[in-house]
């Protein structure tokens, strides 16, 4: 397991942080460029040109990167950083779960509320379970983590809610493969930097997630 929350894998790229000097599957980093002005950007979905620079996907790495001035250093160059660069990283992150979610529920690969919930879990199509971290723990934990499959917790309400074109919403489900391979890349990176465990695995918990 990465510090990020990404379980390691052989055959998957890695890179070396820049704070902690650990090399890891790139799934458990946040890439960053430096633009054409000096500043230090996010990238996210890792397609801006420019030489990688990789902090691993965790509040408290960040957050040193930001004060040790190790982008900088990685570069080699003087660079700025935005204002709040973690929130900013957070924010995005967020973004890109509530919108692979969102996909996913388009395309009938998803579902939320308590009830449509517990129904894929039982008949075993559920493989993802998304539960707002700011909802009633009795409420979730009626529900499980599929087997086999993950959970995460790093949404609240109104951003799960966002996902299934809602003011609110506690329980989601996703069915695996295709855009849920991209829900686990990212809610296991927000996670790290929201500090919540979106690295549980049938197998790892009790009966609740």
């Amino acid at each position: 397991m990465t510090r990020g929350g990404a379980d390691r894998t052989r055959d998957e790229v890695q890179r070396r942080c820049i704070v902690t000097g650990e090399v890891q599957p790139r799934t458990g980093l946040v890439r960053f460029v430096i633009s054409p002005e000096g500043v230090v950007v996010p990238d996210l979905a890792e397609k801006l040109p420019g030489r990688g620079i990789w902090v691993a996907a965790d509040r408290a790495v960040l957050e040193k990167a930001v004060s040790k001035n190790a982008f900088a250093r990685a570069a080699r160059a003087q660079v700025s950083l935005p204002d709040d660069l973690v929130g900013l990283v957070e924010a995005g992150l967020a973004a890109r779960v509530v919108e692979l979610v969102s996909l996913a529920r388009k395309s009938g690969a998803a579902v939320c509320g308590f009830e449509k919930v517990k129904d894929w879990l039982a008949g075993g199509r559920a493989k993802i379970l998304l539960q707002a971290h700011d909802g009633s723990d009795r409420g979730k934990g009626k529900l499980f983590t599929p087997p086999g499959g993950r959970w995460f917790g790093c949404l609240s309400a109104q951003e799960l809610g966002l996902a299934f074109g809602r003011d609110r919403a506690i329980h989601g489900a996703l069915a695996g493969g295709g855009l849920g391979t991209g829900v686990i890349r990212e809610a296991t990176r927000l996670s790290g930097l929201r500090g919540l465990d979106g690295s549980r695995t049938a197998g790892k918990d009790k009966k609740t997630a």
